[in-house]
């Protein structure tokens, strides 16, 4: 097994399930001409996430983590046609800049809501103005903080919602507990801190693919 095969079989899946998008392959093609880093979920992921949003049935999607709004048109895509909002909160202003511009391009501007500034800031904020519970958010932004981020993602949700972490795999490195790394102490203490919760049930996978060695977790707000 390698990368190399990792990918051919994302692209195997992706050519049959996922026709040609010249909306999402633009989003791509200008984040990176604008220098972002190429972090983006892959486009399965993409699908997958609007298809567990739909399965959902969410009406008020809540992104951490914007970057150049590729996984944001598909969050976005998954509301239903008479109605909801994606909120995503994007710390770089070039960066949601550019999510604007592809967003406006795939016609959802009108849908979602890009906030700028440090996510530990605007969700304190979105609590003040009192908004209804999110149904569905996505975490994929800074790893050293995502305690703090699942810990605000329970607070602006209800029972029933889902929570979609981003990136705990770390290429295997989750499970080294001396490593220094601040991303992997920030995923371990994120899973110790879910383990603790009796408000979730939660779940870990682990993929491979064209963004190599990684996984996500899967998470249900009981109450």
């Amino acid at each position: 097994m390698s990368q190399t095969q990792w990918t051919a079989v994302d692209h195997y899946f992706s050519q049959h399930l996922m026709p040609p998008d010249p909306v999402l392959e633009s989003a791509l093609t200008d984040s990176d001409a604008a220098g972002l880093p190429q972090i983006n979920v892959a486009p399965n992921q993409g699908k997958l996430l609007y298809l567990l949003a739909q399965m959902q049935g969410a009406r008020r999607i809540l992104e951490i983590g914007t970057l150049g709004g590729y996984s944001t048109i598909w969050l976005a895509r998954a509301l239903p046609t008479d109605g909801g909002q994606v909120v995503t909160l994007e710390y770089s202003l070039k960066h949601a800049d550019v999510a604007r511009a592809n967003l406006t391009r795939a016609g959802l501007i009108d849908k979602v809501d890009v906030r700028v500034g440090s996510a530990l800031e605007s969700l304190p904020a979105l609590q003040t103005e009192g908004i209804e519970p999110f149904d569905f958010v996505f975490i994929d932004a800074d790893k050293p903080n995502n305690t703090p981020y699942f810990e605000w993602a329970l607070r602006l949700t209800r029972p029933g919602s889902v929570i979609v972490m981003d990136n705990v795999v770390r290429d295997g490195a989750v499970i080294d507990a001396d490593s220094t790394d601040p991303n992997v102490k920030g995923v371990r203490g994120f899973v110790e801190r879910v383990a603790a919760e009796p408000r979730v049930s939660a779940t870990a996978i682990q993929t491979v693919g064209a963004k190599g060695y990684d996984g996500l977790m899967l998470i249900r707000v009981l109450g």
